[in-house]
């Protein structure tokens, strides 16, 4: 573990549409996560209009956590994750961003992983790669992983980075360098859009580090769709040849 002594906050953006099977097992891993560099946590739920139970079981935990930093916003109509993850860096105030989906694909008690590079000094940007090995990862659709490095390799061509994962969830910012870019896409556009653009931050210092994949499939609740793959590749050559 780093010695790096630092105090600051991580706003955690949790982005949910009809997730309420498994947001609140997030919630409590979250929750007992111990952040490295006495950091504290800011939890931001997006609740993408779900017409499940994903209000209330947010609203019990925070019930029953009063002295947890949880804040709960809810779009009145659906809109995508891309719009959800808008709203949910507008009003982040921590030092540091990381996106967390609500649906036990990833492990929060891996935030000291990404966080690692930044309080040290080195990053600004650090993703979490579910392709550089030495971690948990659930063997599922060949295709989804053809599909996953092709994309990759494609947004690497326009971006001039050797990234292994640009389709992961775990993403952490500076919270300056993320709420500092223009994003518009809002659907799983996103990906594509923000690593495209901060690739273009003056000076940017983007790392990657291995983490755990808990995969899960479409009976399981997975929404991503060949289209949105499709759409992916628009937004690659979109936002790669405009500046």
């Amino acid at each position: 573990m780093s010695s790096v002594a630092s105090v600051g906050k991580l706003s955690i953006v949790i982005p949910a549409y009809n997730e309420g099977a498994t947001i609140g097992k997030v919630l409590e891993q979250i929750g007992e996560v111990e952040l490295i560099g006495n950091l504290t946590k800011e939890i931001i739920v997006v609740d993408d209009c779900s017409i499940d139970d994903t209000a209330y079981v947010v609203q019990q935990y925070q019930a029953a956590h009063p002295d947890l930093p949880l804040h709960y916003y809810k779009h009145t109509v659906n809109e995508g994750k891309g719009a959800a993850l808008h709203t949910g860096i507008r009003v982040a105030t921590g030092d540091y961003l990381v996106v967390q989906d609500a649906d036990l694909e990833y492990d929060p008690a891996e935030y000291n992983l990404l966080l690692r590079p930044v309080l040290r000094g080195v990053a600004d940007v650090v993703y979490g790669s579910r392709f550089m090995g030495g971690r948990p990862h659930r063997v599922l659709f060949f295709w989804h992983s053809i599909g996953n490095r092709w994309l990759t390799m494609l947004t690497n061509l326009f971006a001039n980075l050797n990234l292994t994962d640009m389709e992961t969830c775990y993403k952490l910012f500076r919270r300056d360098i993320v709420q500092g870019l223009t994003l518009t896409e809002k659907r799983f556009g996103f990906e594509p859009e923000v690593t495209l653009k901060v690739a273009r931050v003056p000076h940017i210092r983007i790392y990657e580090v291995g983490i755990s994949y808990y995969g899960r499939t479409y009976a399981e609740g997975k929404k991503i769709s060949w289209r949105d793959g499709v759409w992916a590749i628009c937004c690659i050559i979109r936002y790669g040849l405009l500046r």
